[in-house]
């Protein structure tokens, strides 16, 4: 068998002509709210929207479509995460599930007071809340391990410093959807687990720009969205085996005992799963078709790495080059979202200005709640700036020449 390149390139050209918005001419370095869709995606969800379906079931053509739509959406996601399919959980949307997650181990696995759980300032609320507002409904405690607001960077020591044989859960990002700053994860998880706490990880927006492996990072549960990579709105979850199956969420009476469908509230969207597995199958599309998907992926996620991260370094050097630009975050091991601010300037005066020239990069706290405080920021946050595989040099230039006009 052929294996792929250990050097697979990316053809961007061949990228850009596969993505209908781009026609406008417009500069989209929004990626880190929700990337833009390839017709291949949009066709998947437009063709099962029209197609004869109906509930999954094992009798008609209908039921059989929806049964097997669901399943090629588990293998995709599995793929794409290096897990086992059969523990790939949908939902309406990361926060859906993490929310629902946090209330089902609270009361799973008798959380009281004395226990704790451990979050960080460098995570989206998303991966926040959940665990704060479950921990305070059982009477658990909640430490923080805070990001070096100089650097950017959540040290390992920084979570190790707050574990106690009490910490239950540990809830750290994969890639700070803020600042892109992307923690130790094996350090970070192995601390957690010698204590004995169960570790989740929002790979919401690490998913997006590398390939993840649920089972190498050793992490007992992992969430994304598919739109953040091409893909339609929706949440997934992974999980070890089991764990889902010790825990037990609220259900209704009638819906399945079995993992994963005990985690799925009502009837899946079919149509979004098609999507899902379409987004899967183009993303491993882009840099060969040799190997296995997963090995297709992991070429495809090194091509568009080495070309976003190129283009990070020319924006972030442009930035620096212009007079009262800060961008902030140097963490050293990131991707490829720079957050920054114009002296003088309000962020969204920033966001106005350059949307006016065809360049889109928005300002805000991205619920990057704590983070953005914790930078000194505030609710206002900073301009978000994030590479995609479509992005271009002259898109980047279009950028900096914008943000200079500013000075």
């Amino acid at each position: 068998m052929t294996m792929p390149s250990p050097h697979p390139t990316l053809d961007v050209a061949a990228v850009r002509a596969q993505f209908p918005a781009l026609a406008s001419g417009t500069a989209h370095f929004d990626g880190p709210g929700g990337s833009q869709t390839p017709s291949v995606v949009a066709e998947a969800i437009a063709t099962t929207l029209t197609s004869s379906i109906a509930n999954r079931g094992t009798v008609t053509a209908a039921e059989q479509r929806a049964e097997r739509i669901v399943h090629e959406a588990r293998a995709a996601t599995g793929d794409l995460l290096d897990t086992d399919p059969a523990t790939v959980i949908f939902g309406r949307s990361m926060t859906a599930l993490t929310m629902d997650l946090a209330r089902t181990l609270a009361r799973s696995r008798d959380w009281g007071p004395g226990d704790e759980v451990v979050v960080t300032s460098l995570d989206h609320d998303a991966n926040i809340r959940p665990w704060v507002i479950a921990a305070e409904a059982v009477g658990a405690g909640v430490r923080w391990a805070e990001v070096d607001p100089e650097t950017g960077e959540l040290p390992p020591s920084a979570v190790e410093a707050v574990l106690t044989e009490r910490t239950r859960m540990v809830a750290v990002t994969g890639a700070s959807n803020l600042i892109g700053t992307r923690p130790d994860l094996p350090r970070i998880i192995s601390a957690a687990h010698a204590v004995g706490a169960l570790v989740h990880v929002d790979a919401v927006h690490l998913a997006a720009h590398a390939a993840v492996s649920r089972e190498q990072l050793g992490a007992d549960l992992l969430s994304c969205s598919p739109y953040k990579f091409f893909g339609p709105h929706l949440g997934v979850m992974s999980g070890r085996p089991d764990l889902l199956e010790e825990l037990r969420p609220d259900k209704l009476l009638p819906s399945p005992e079995t993992v994963p469908e005990r985690f799925e509230m009502g009837t899946l969207p079919y149509e979004l799963l098609a999507g899902a597995t379409a987004t899967v199958d183009f993303v491993a599309g882009l840099a060969g078709t040799d190997g296995t998907r997963r090995a297709r992926l992991e070429a495809s996620f090194a091509a568009m790495e080495a070309h976003e991260d190129a283009l990070r370094v020319r924006a972030e050097d442009g930035l620096a080059a212009i007079d009262g630009v800060r961008v902030h975050s140097r963490a050293l091991h990131r991707t490829p979202t720079l957050l920054f601010t114009v002296e003088g300037v309000e962020p969204a005066a920033v966001h106005r200005h350059l949307a006016a020239r065809g360049v889109n990069a928005p300002a805000s706290h991205f619920y990057a709640w704590d983070c953005s405080h914790r930078l000194g920021l505030g609710p206002a946050g900073g301009v978000r700036v994030g590479m995609a595989p479509y992005t271009t040099q002259e898109e980047v230039d279009r950028l900096l020449e914008g943000v200079g006009e500013l000075r």
